[in-house]
């Protein structure tokens, strides 16, 4: 495994996804892709990559947006995925068709050396929300790009604005105790929910012409597998997965039920789709 390089704000971060939540994440690769593939169409729409050119894609994962945006820019463009997870990018690697014009390196986007001004877009989706001191983080990315560079990425607005994943964790809220409550700029999946703090970052670390579109989504947790598809997914990824941790299998087995009977009025065929809402971030480096 790769060492990666550590921001000492973002050392929790880092123990969290090369621990067996990094592994969780890793094999739900696939059904992830699918839940996903409206956010990833929203997002390129707006990143609007073109061949030859240079991409970063922070917080890349097991690597489908990095091998979608390959696509785009080849056969002269690059890619380079960056990821703290040892697992999910050994994943990644696994994945990437030999000779693609794609790297994939282990690090901490805070303080990963790029080289300066030779990037063309900076890309991320739900890979930028984890930072311990944001405005750092970006002012080393914005280093990275070219004066005529630009930014889009993905982040969940507010809890209320997202029943696919708040929904299930309070049916399990029913068997088991409450998270312990997260301010609204500490690290996570809503960190970035807020126009005004968004706009502080970007336009601290430099960025200019910052756009912030929301845009409504209807994600399917089952993945087109069935109800009992969408009660695993909910408890095996996201708030619910930690909620559930060290509890034991009767507990899990009653919060399964709740579960279950909170998604049935869902149910359309095979899929169990709920709403969501992200925004997409855009700005420019100059």
């Amino acid at each position: 495994m790769d060492t990666p390089t550590e921001h000492q704000g973002n050392t929790d971060q880092i123990a969290y996804w090369n621990g067996p939540n990094g592994q969780r994440w890793t094999d739900r690769q696939a059904e992830q892709d699918v839940l996903l593939a409206p956010v990833s169409k929203a997002l390129f729409d707006r990143a609007a990559a073109r061949v030859g050119e240079r991409i970063i894609d922070v917080g890349c994962g097991c690597g489908s947006t990095s091998l979608a945006l390959v696509g785009q820019v080849a056969p002269s463009g690059f890619v380079l995925g960056i990821d703290i997870s040892g697992p999910m990018l050994a994943r990644a690697r696994e994945r990437a068709p030999k000779g693609a014009s794609v790297d994939f390196v282990q690090a901490d986007a805070t303080d990963y050396p790029f080289d300066p001004e030779s990037f063309d877009v900076l890309v991320s989706r739900f890979g930028v929300m984890f930072f311990a001191e944001p405005a750092v983080s970006f002012a080393n990315l914005r280093r990275a790009l070219r004066p005529s560079g630009r930014l889009a990425f993905a982040c969940w607005r507010e809890p209320k604005e997202n029943p696919w994943m708040m929904a299930p964790l309070q049916a399990i809220y029913q068997h088991v105790p409450k998270l312990p409550p997260v301010g609204p700029e500490d690290p996570g999946p809503f960190a970035f929910a807020s126009e005004e703090r968004v706009n502080r970052i970007l336009a601290g670390a430099g960025y200019k012409a910052i756009a912030m579109e929301p845009v409504a989504l209807s994600l399917d947790i089952a993945v087109g597998r069935g109800l009992d598809a969408a009660v695993k997914a909910a408890m095996q990824i996201g708030p619910g997965s930690r909620a559930l941790e060290g509890h034991p299998p009767e507990t899990r087995a009653a919060a399964a039920k709740s579960v279950k009977e909170m998604l049935t009025p869902y149910v359309r065929g095979e899929s169990v789709a709920l709403p969501g809402s992200i925004w997409i971030v855009t700005a420019r480096a100059s």
